[in-house]
């Protein structure tokens, strides 16, 4: 793809960027780092958000942020207090984290006892409900629609295999909105529910697993925003330098493009788009070519530590993903 212009900064002319926000359990500490420098060092006008599990949930505090306390430094200071809420700071929360991480780790090499989410108490479901409800209002999400920016979360119906959207803001015409269900406190658990890890989330009468499964995050509808670019801020990494030969590396690898997927399907359907724009193959006035552009993480990390929820760990990805974004 063609090369893209740098960010833009304060001092110069914003545009109009959506933001989309792959999931991946801890690993999204990076995207909140991403979210704060972009919230703090451009004034770039944010017309929409999507986002899956994780991902989804830093979308929803800075969509929050901006369009409900109408604050760019509310938006970081939510994204700061869920990630800060969200670590293993008490003594036996660091036990606990510090066990399912190498417990994690462990699985490969060593055969460990398998436990179905239904065998215990929704313990980490109930805990992540009650944080964001601490942070947001969900009946104010559902007040902010037409002339507010786009927010999208992904999940998937366990039973039908259907990709599910949810969707906040943004305008739409009744027969697109009738394409999606609305955002609540269940739609982002749905978003985050990771099997084998927390159980189904029951909405509607339909059951929903983690978004990782549907689309990861959902781009293809971020148009309807009218963005001048879309910007993908990516938890996967999308290169390795090296072949994976053990074990436990083959599979991190195969987490990894499992992961990419659908979000390589999400950028090739905005992409081939584009390509018929730049033909005259699209009505003229309804389309326009729009860029999209990744901020990657680059760094080697295994999928058991996207469970780690270790205060370094946690504020050494923020950081990280602050650099990315200076550098994007």
């Amino acid at each position: 793809m063609a090369a893209t212009p740098a960010l833009k900064l304060k001092d110069t002319k914003p545009r109009k960027v959506a933001i989309a926000c792959q999931g991946g359990g801890s690993h999204t500490a990076f995207t909140a780092g991403v979210l704060r420098w972009i919230l703090r060092e451009t004034d770039d006008e944010i017309v929409g958000f999507s986002g899956t599990s994780g991902g989804a949930i830093c979308a929803l505090l800075a969509w929050y942020g901006l369009v409900v306390r109408q604050d760019r430094k509310q938006a970081i200071a939510l994204l700061e207090a869920f990630w800060a809420e969200n670590s293993a700071n008490a003594v036996g929360d660091r036990l606990l984290n510090a066990w399912l991480v190498e417990a994690a780790r462990l699985r490969g090499p060593v055969a460990l006892p398998e436990v179905s989410p239904y065998q215990y108490p929704p313990w980490g479901q109930d805990r992540l409900k009650g944080m964001l409800e601490h942070l947001v209002d969900f009946e104010e999400v559902q007040k902010h629609r037409p002339a507010s920016p786009m927010l999208l979360v992904g999940a998937v119906n366990v039973q039908t295999g259907e990709f599910t959207r949810f969707k906040a803001g943004g305008k739409a015409s009744q027969t697109e909105e009738k394409q999606y269900q609305p955002i609540t406190v269940e739609a982002m658990l749905a978003s985050a529910a990771v099997p084998p890890l927390f159980r189904a989330v029951p909405i509607g009468g339909s059951l929903y697993w983690d978004g990782l499964f549907s689309q990861n995050p959902p781009i293809r509808d971020l148009p309807d925003a009218r963005p001048d670019e879309i910007w993908v801020i990516q938890v996967n990494p999308q290169k390795r330098k090296t072949e994976p030969r053990s074990i436990a590396e083959i599979q991190d690898r195969r987490n990894e493009l499992s992961g990419n997927l659908s979000l390589n399907q999400e950028i090739f359907f905005i992409e081939r788009v584009n390509q018929w724009v730049g033909k005259g193959l699209m009505a003229a006035g309804k389309h326009q070519v729009i860029p999209v552009r990744r901020i990657e993480m680059e760094r080697d990390l295994d999928y058991p530590s996207k469970l780690d929820r270790s205060p370094a760990f946690i504020q050494d990805l923020m950081a990280y993903g602050e650099e990315q974004a200076k550098s994007f």
